[in-house]
Order: structure tokens, then C-alpha cells, then sequence
């Protein structure tokens, strides 16, 4: 039987398993707008700008564990695109995106929105396609899904021109194959025995849990090897979840924000065992005063990311859950009193998620409010921008179950918070699913909110408002002589905003206000703003220094426990 390209790349896609696109049309992509008419299976999410499509891809993929995709035309719709797409390569998330390209004769000749995303794009994908031949879409859409989820996973990007949509040609489609978890080679089961010693023989380890740990469904392995051993485990940015913040041996997150005690505790380690994370410079600080005691083990899927950052002294290359399944057995519960005494000390002595006793509403405030909100429902995922909130949601809300914090972390976008949070929501339709956002990225990509109510996505955004660019403020006070150049940033009116988009919302500016407020949104029926006003000038806490070591971690130098109930 004969179909359109276009009508080839939507059965390989249900062919995939994909039942939802989040896309905008355009000029190049129509045919496959077109074909979508038969395909009523395949849920299109109309979002207002290219970039929210990527995010979305993202949001949706990391709560599903399925590829996230999207779609866009030629030209600047493509390019749009690359935002998310990037995101999604630094944070290991699949995803194909899939962009409509000129007609073939048209090729070179500077067309109308013609655009070479494939070089534009091939440093921010696994890998590009241009498809010359509809007869090749479908074994393209096959190895893009295959290599967009195996080994790291990522985005891969498929250009198709115009007339490749509309011709012809024989439908053949190739079997689909999820790829295999790799076994454990001999050469890391070797390696697996010497980290075993290492672990058993050390007074002051630290487990570091990484992203990884949740893409290769090694949650349940990481408690095993924690328990069974007796170490605590810190967890990175986006580790978050991969280890319950709630049990005894959870230390949180380390690094640029992390726990004062965390990164205390990796300066005087005597071992590190890395697990699905790449010691990126958020992490280590200082990277050649990173656990100057501490001899490494790093197990990573990806070799090329063992001993990128930081002297290892056991590499073990594999699937993270493969590699702890084995390693388990194989350590012993050795006590190490001084150790826990010492990591328990630094908590007491030095309390991290302190709140700056104000007359006026502080950011953390709100979030340790939230915190009670998202603890009585295990399944609320919450989503941040990039910044300020980002930091304290990440500190002061208790994630005790995977993939329910989602942030862009390795590329840090901005206006990541609303889209992404729409993916999550309808990833996880039946969830209660937050956007922690501020005020600078959420006008970056607020027109998503329309999405939001014409899909009626009930998703609830925490609206931080500050009036600046919080984190950028924050460095030039304090490193560049509080010369606070194009900070300040006004905005909208943010509730008649809302209620433009047809979007419910509420203004707190009172500390009483705060926890009403978020149970006024939990139980509305559909999307619902809270803009939170708070204090312009509170900086964050923990820090470590530009170019300093996780041993410079500086605290805040007013510490109080003033926390909402």
C-alpha cells in the first residue's frame, strides 16, 4: 500500500507508541497537518510559540518516561525549537522534534523560510535526519526514536521537505525495538568488586545521586545500596526524587545552593560514589578543590563523561541500575559513628533553610508553605523556572518519589516553568502538577497560559514576584559592587493577565494569605495563578562563591527558623 510521507510519519508514530504532539503549523509542516485529520489517535497540543512545544516535549517526557515530541514549520519555527531542544540534550531527556523544511528544488537557493536546522541544530541533538525520500521515513522515525532513548537519552531532530509529505511511496515499516539495558561487561564487574572494597573500607563515605538514577529506573536499586551500606546520600539539582527526602540518610542536594552540611560533608569525605551525574561545575565548585580527600567512583552510562570533571579512581561505565543491582550484595553495614555525629553536628550547627525574619512576605515563606501542600498528595510534581525560586523550591520542598521535580538544569532556560509544566500535566493527567515560576521567566512564555485554559490543563502556578531578576541581582550585589544594571524588571498587572487568558488567579502579599491562597488553588477545578509578592532584595543561601570550593560555602548571615504553618 502506497501513503503520503506524511501519512508514513503518523503511522510510525502510533507505531511508537506516541499519543500526543505538542506543534505549531506552518507553510512546510502543512501536510502533516493534513494527514493529522486521519489520525485522530495522535492528540495535537496547539501551543502559542515553538519553543513552549520543546519544553512541553520535555515535561511530558520526563514524567512518562516516554519520548516526548514536537513539531514545527520551516525556518523560524524550527529554530524556535532549539531552546528546548538544547534543554532536552543537556538534561538527557528523549525526544524527536520534527520540522518541515522547503521543497527540494527549492534547497540552496535561499527560499522562503528556508533553513538549514540540521547544522544549526547538530551540536544540541544525538543526531539530525534531512529525509530526501518519503520511501526512508519510516526506518528515520524508527532510528530516531531508537537512538533518542538509548544509551544517554536525548533529542533527535528529523527535517522533512514539503514535497518529501506529499509523495508517494511504498509503506514498509521496520519492527519496533526498545533498546536493550546493556549487561554488566566483566570489565565493570571487576570494577563493581573494587568499589565494593572501597565502600566497606571507608570511615567517611558519601553517595552523590544523580539525574541518571531516574532515567534508568534505579530509584529502589540506590535505597538498597544506601540501606544495606549505612551511607548517606546527597542527591545534584535534578537527582532530586531519585532518593526520598524524607529518609534518615537523605542529606538533600549539594552544590552552588545545596545544604550547608552537604557540601561540608563531600570536603571531608573520604569517598565519593557518583551514580548517574556528571560532577558538573553546580556540583563540584571548585573543581581541582572538589573532595580534596576523597577518593571517586563514578558509574555513568555515558563514558565520555567519567573523569570529564574530576580525577576518578573507579570508572564503571553502564546502566546505573544494572550496576547498583549488582553492587548491593556486595557491600556490608559498617558503622561509622563518628562520621553520622559529625554530618549530624553540621545540621545542627549550621540550620540551611533558614527564612529572613521580615515584616514582609518572603519567597521561602511560600515555599515551605507549598511543601505542606505537596506533602498530602505523593503524586504532585512540581515544575520550575530558572533562578531564585528555582533554588528554594529545590530546598525547601521534600521530594520523596521520582521524577517530581522538574527543572532545566544543565541549560538553566528560562521561561522553562509554564510549557514544561503543561507536558508534565498532560503526562500525569490525573496528578496535581505546580509551576514554581518568577516573574522574569514567566513573561518569557506566560502566553502559554492560553494553552493552559484551552486544553484545560489544571495546572497551578506559584508566581514569585520580586520586581528583578533575583539571581542576577543577587551576584551584582554581592560581586560586582551592588551595580544593579537592567535587573529591575517590571511587569503586567500578573491576575488581570491571568483572567485575560480565561486563567483564575489571586494576589498574596501577606504571610497569613499564603497557605489559604494554595489551597484555594488546589481545589479549583482547572488552571489557577497565585502571584506571591514578596521581598525585592532576599538573596539565597547556601552559596559557594564564584570560584570557590564547596569548603567556602557561605551561610546566611541571618539565621532564623520563621517558617508559614
Amino acid at each position: 500500500m502506497k501513503l503520503k510521507g506524511s501519512e508514513i510519519v503518523c503511522e510510525s508514530l502510533l507505531r511508537e507508541g506516541v499519543d500526543v504532539v505538542f506543534g505549531y503549523p506552518g507553510g512546510a509542516i502543512l501536510p502533516f497537518y493534513d494527514a493529522l485529520w486521519a489520525y485522530p489517535q495522535l492528540r495535537h497540543i496547539l501551543v502559542r510559540h515553538e519553543q513552549a512545544a520543546a519544553h512541553a516535549a520535555d515535561g511530558y517526557s520526563r514524567v512518562t518516561g516516554k519520548v516526548g515530541v514536537c513539531v514545527a514549520t520551516s525556518g523560524p519555527g524550527a529554530t524556535n525549537l532549539v531552546t528546548g531542544i538544547m534543554g532536552a540534550k543537556a538534561d538527557s531527556v528523549p525526544m524527536v522534534a520534527i520540522t518541515g523544511q522547503v521543497a527540494r528544488s527549492s534547497l540552496g537557493s535561499e527560499a522562503f523560510q528556508e533553513c538549514d536546522i540540521c547544522s544549526i541544530a547538530a551540536s544540541t541533538t544525538k543526531k539530525t535526519y534531512m529525509v530526501m525520500s518519503a520511501a526512508d521515513l519510516a526506518d528515520t522515525v524508527r532510528e530516531a526514536f531508537y537512538i533518542a532513548q538509548e544509551g544517554r537519552p536525548g533529542p533527535v531532530l528529523i527535517d522533512i521537505p514539503r514535497d518529501v509529505q506529499l509523495e508517494l511511496a511504498e509503506a514498509e515499516f521496520p519492527e519496533v525495538t526498545a533498546p536493550k539495558t546493556p549487561e554488566v561487561s566483566e570489565e565493570a564487574m571487576e570494577r563493581l568488586k573494587e568499589a565494593a572494597r572501597l565502600i566497606n573500607e571507608a570511615e567517611r563515605p558519601l553517595i552523590i545521586s544523580g539525574h541518571g538514577v531516574m532515567t534508568s529506573g534505579a530509584t529502589k536499586e540506590l535505597l538498597s545500596l544506601a540501606e544495606r551500606s549505612g551511607i548517606p546520600v546527597i542527591t545534584t539539582l535534578l537527582g532530586l526524587g531519585s532518593f526520598p527526602g524524607g529518609h534518615p540518610l537523605s542529606m538533600g542536594m549539594l552544590g552552588m545552593h545545596g545544604m550547608y552540611w552537604s557540601n561540608l560533608s563531600v570536603d571531608q569525605a573520604d569517598l565519593i560514589v557518583g551514580v548517574g551525574m556528571r560532577f558538573d561545575d553546580r556540583v563540584t565548585g571548585k573543581v581541582d578543590t572538589f573532595a580534596p580527600h576523597a577518593r571517586i567512583i563514578h558509574m555513568d552510562i555515558d563514558a565520555t563523561q567519567i573523569g570529564r570533571n574530576v580525577p576518578v579512581e573507579v570508572p564503571v561505565v553502564g546502566d546505573a541500575k544494572a550496576l547498583l543491582h549488582q553492587l548491593a550484595p556486595m557491600v556490608t553495614n559498617t558503622p561509622r559513628p563518628e562520621w553520622m555525629q559529625f554530618i549530624e553536628n553540621l545540621k545542627q550547627n549550621h540550620p540551611s533553610l533558614s527564612i529572613p525574619s521580615s515584616d514582609v512576605l518572603q519567597a521561602q515563606q511560600v515555599l515551605s508553605a507549598l511543601d505542606i501542600v505537596f506533602q498530602e498528595d505523593p503524586e504532585t510534581t512540581v515544575v520550575t523556572g530558572v533562578g531564585q525560586h528555582q533554588m528554594w523550591a529545590a530546598q525547601f520542598l521534600s521530594f520523596n518519589h521520582e521524577n517530581t521535580f522538574i527543572s532545566s538544569g544543565g541549560l538553566g532556560a528560562m521561561g522553562f516553568e509554564i510549557p514544561a509544566a503543561l507536558g508534565a500535566q498532560v503526562g500525569k493527567p490525573t496528578a496535581p502538577v505546580w509551576s514554581v515560576a518568577g516573574d522574569g521567566g514567566f513573561q518569557m512564555t506566560n502566553q502559554e497560559l492560553m494553552t493552559l485554559a484551552e486544553e484545560k490543563l489544571p495546572v497551578k502556578i506559584a508566581l514569585i514576584n520580586n520586581g528583578y531578576l533575583g539571581m542576577v541581582r543577587q551576584w551584582q550585589e554581592m560581586y560586582f559592587e551592588n551595580h544593579l544594571k537592567a535587573v529591575p524588571i517590571r511587569g503586567p498587572d500578573f491576575v488581570m493577565l491571568a483572567e485575560s487568558y480565561g486563567v483564575s488567579a489571586v494576589r498574596v502579599t501577606e504571610q497569613e494569605d499564603v497557605l489559604p491562597a494554595l489551597r484555594q488553588a488546589q481545589a479549583h477545578d482547572g488552571p489557577f495563578l497565585i502571584e506571591f509578592v514578596v521581598d525585592s532584595t532576599t538573596n539565597v543561601y547556601p552559596m559557594v562563591p564564584p570560584g570557590g570550593s564547596l569548603a567556602d560555602t557561605i551561610e546566611d548571615p541571618v539565621v532564623t527558623t520563621n517558617t508559614v504553618t
